[in-house]
């Protein structure tokens, strides 16, 4: 059974961070219901992707001259644990756009962040992942306010996760 098994789409906010009900958010994207109509909108549901681990949207999602041989079974090997999506900064144009983020995980009791301004293009009316540009993260204060948006402080939770 995978994670999207688990998940009740109809009381379940989304991963993406968003703050709605996942049926009203990323679920209408990966059932291909519905087309994202912004970069960030596709990154956002790219984000829930993973977490839910719906990698044939992963793939579907990225643009084909990007692919270089990336595959579900690929994708499916990792054995992170998502802990909160950040959105830095969006930009779009007419046919490509730019959205900056920090994905944080752990991974054997280890915290970090995928940090990434990710490039998107449209094409035939669809926006597609092409390539991300890493930048390097650090793990917020103990008093910073936690990753995964829940209110308290990190030491006070995600932090905990690393003992």
């Amino acid at each position: 059974m995978n994670k999207n098994d688990l998940i009740n789409t109809k009381s379940t906010l989304c991963p993406c961070g968003n703050k709605q009900l996942y049926s009203e958010c990323c679920e209408p994207y990966h059932l291909s219901h519905a087309v994202a109509e912004r970069p960030e909108h596709l990154m956002r549901s790219r984000y829930s992707a993973f977490v839910l681990r719906q990698f044939h949207y992963l793939i579907i999602t990225h643009h084909a001259d990007y692919l270089h041989g990336l595959t579900e079974q690929q994708l499916a090997q990792g054995d992170a644990q998502w802990l909160g999506l950040q959105v830095l900064s969006s930009k779009q144009e007419s046919d490509h756009g730019e959205v900056t983020f920090k994905a944080w995980f752990i991974e054997d009791k280890h915290i970090d962040a995928i940090y990434e301004c990710s490039s998107f293009i449209k094409q035939d009316g669809c926006w597609f992942y092409t390539h991300g540009h890493q930048m390097k993260t650090r793990l917020p204060s103990r008093n910073d306010a936690c990753i995964c948006a829940s209110g308290k402080k990190f030491k006070q939770c995600c932090a905990k996760l690393m003992c």
